[in-house]
């Protein structure tokens, strides 16, 4: 199955000149949400994480499926001020402005091998913030999946460069 054509583009959005990567018609297809997850699963099954991170929000959805089918926990990675509980935090640039991203201090044990999860790779500087927090607690990072990566923004190599592993379902790029 083709995921890349189950996910639409929305030109302008939130400003012009972005093309949006919408993952939403991606998820109202079961069967193109179904062939994604399957994908995810097929390729970490064997892999030696212990633990599933998801990026709020929609990094979620992808999470969540995976540690359900490998029995795996799910940790949620937030913006500040949504977690309970003791916390740390890390300030991050975006394509679109800044924001701060937090987990909770007892995510994970000192040394597990953490995998993140999002929807789209941009620029990397969500996933980038996520690895420094869990680098934080003791958990250096070495992959992150994502369903879209939007190659030109450079953000897989820039996980790259940092020693993370980056798989992705499918690229974009700025003409498409």
């Amino acid at each position: 199955m083709n995921i890349k054509s189950l996910i639409r583009t929305i030109p302008d959005w939130p400003h012009p000149p972005v093309r949006f990567r919408d993952v939403s018609s991606l998820l109202r297809d079961p069967e193109g949400f179904g062939a994604a997850m399957d994908a995810f699963v097929g390729f970490y099954r064997d892999k030696p994480i212990e633990i599933i991170a998801g990026l709020d929000a929609r990094g979620f959805i992808p999470a969540s499926v995976l540690a359900y089918v490998l029995k795996k926990p799910l940790v949620m990675v937030r913006k500040k001020g949504k977690l309970p509980g003791e916390t740390i935090h890390t300030a991050y640039q975006l394509e679109y402005g800044q924001s701060i991203l937090e987990i909770q201090t007892d995510a994970a044990p000192k040394g597990a091998n953490v995998l993140l999860m999002d929807d789209l790779i941009a620029t990397g500087g969500t996933l980038c913030a996520a690895v420094r927090l869990f680098g934080n607690i003791g958990c250096p990072i070495t992959d992150v999946g994502a369903i879209v990566n939007l190659s030109e923004l450079d953000g897989s190599r820039r996980l790259e460069r940092i020693g993370v592993r980056v798989f992705s379902l499918c690229e974009f790029n700025e003409t498409e």
